[in-house]
């Protein structure tokens, strides 16, 4: 029989530890210590006499009887949640959390800019972001929000518009294109050091896209440095390391002061522009506050 009963807090700590799968990333996000947590947990095991979580040194895992626990708690927690968020409204304050995944791109050219002015405004609200450039199940890692590009957007989610069409262009430091020449079609990138990237979700090396007639085609590159960030790789293209293919938006300030220059101009790809997706049509005062601070249609409303 266990000693005594186990506290909510607990309860809530052992949820978010199962959710973030690490006692490091549930700790930053209860705003506790890892060991503290971990202590906490064993405290919970101990009064339920239950081995609750598997515990390694990379990662930590519910066991069976964990599973059942996490499988009772989750949608009660969510109801208090929403309960509570629901109460907040009752006295027109906009209060909790939203968790928003996002490329880092996205999340340095267009949340970050437009949610600072809405958390001066709302003291009683946070935003959690994780900057990815993998694509995730939202609803599946417990997120509010994910920003991706329109393509990218299942169509079982709604979605807003936060940015204009993005246009791509490879750039280059004027000492890399003094040194090795200007390619002139995209074939000819074979023949340059290109810095590439590698993205968790393609297994692999990003391909370059390029557009000419209205048609859309890829081509792989290759040379000696692979990141898996784009401002990484603007800083190497910056050295004169290669040739780099990111966003317009992102290397301007670079080509406006000449740090590096754009080739292949007429052959640059453009896609939909970003775009925020969330599942649920029954969104809480502090969802919609951050929706709507977001999305193009309704940006700086609030």
């Amino acid at each position: 029989m266990p000693r005594s009963s186990p506290r909510f807090d607990d309860l809530a700590a052992f949820a978010a530890v199962v959710r973030a799968g690490s006692f490091t990333r549930a700790a930053a996000q209860l705003g506790v210590s890892p060991s503290a947590l971990s202590h906490a947990m064993r405290a919970l095991e101990e009064r339920l006499a239950l081995k609750l979580l598997n515990r390694t040194t990379r990662s930590v895992a519910p066991t069976e009887a964990g599973e059942r626990l996490y499988g009772t708690l989750a949608p009660r927690l969510e109801e208090i949640e929403a309960e509570l968020d629901a109460l907040v409204a009752m006295r027109g304050q906009v209060a909790g959390t939203v968790r928003i995944t996002a490329s880092h791109h996205a999340l340095e050219m267009h949340v970050w800019p437009r949610l600072a002015p809405l958390l001066a405004r709302w003291p009683d609200l946070h935003v959690e972001v994780s900057a990815e450039d993998r694509f995730i199940d939202i609803v599946a890692e417990r997120f509010d929000l994910g920003v991706r590009l329109g393509d990218y957007v299942a169509r079982d989610m709604i979605a807003r518009r936060i940015a204009p069409d993005m246009r791509m262009c490879v750039t280059g430091s004027p000492a890399y294109l003094a040194r090795c020449g200007r390619p002139r079609t995209p074939q000819e990138l074979a023949q340059h050091n290109c810095i590439g990237r590698r993205l968790p979700t393609l297994g692999g090396m990003m391909p370059w896209e390029f557009m000419r007639d209205g048609r859309l085609f890829s081509v792989q590159v290759s040379g000696s440095y692979t990141c898996n960030s784009g401002h990484l790789a603007q800083q190497a293209a910056l050295g004169g390391a290669g040739l780099v293919w990111l966003p317009l938006d992102a290397v301007q300030a670079a080509l406006r002061e000449g740090a590096l220059e754009e080739v292949l101009h007429d052959w640059a790809a453009v896609f939909p522009g970003y775009h925020l997706y969330y599942a649920s049509r029954n969104a809480s005062p502090a969802l919609n506050a951050v929706v709507q601070a977001l999305a193009l249609d309704s940006a700086n409303t609030l």
